[in-house]
């Protein structure tokens, strides 16, 4: 069950954020652990909350790229792509088509 929410959260992050320059590593580490935080609920059924989508919306790309293994790219397929995309766009955020981060995932959508 943790491998999930950590893919749906990494996914989340990493398709609708461009690069950003200049981010601390700390400042990393804040932004990462408010989007685990907030979007929790999400990954047990629930809609995202308005502190969640805020985070989604504010969280830079290249603190949670990092993560993206094989391992927790075949979470987020499993999850199912097109519902998070869904789910990410129902935030306020574009999701690039064929956009790549980490490993493994390719997010494909219509």
């Amino acid at each position: 069950m943790l491998g999930k929410w950590v893919g749906m959260l990494i996914l989340v992050s990493v398709v609708l954020v461009p690069m950003a320059h200049g981010i601390t590593p700390s400042e990393c580490k804040i932004e990462k652990n408010n989007l685990v935080n907030n979007c929790r609920p999400v990954i047990f059924g629930s809609n995202p909350s308005a502190g969640c989508c805020q985070n989604v919306r504010d969280v830079h790309i290249e603190c949670v790229c990092p993560y993206v293994s094989p391992k927790v790219a075949s979470v987020i397929r499993g999850i199912g792509v097109p519902r998070v995309v869904k789910l990410i766009e129902g935030c306020g955020r574009h999701v690039p088509r064929n956009y790549k981060c980490g490993m493994k995932l390719t997010v494909k959508h219509v």
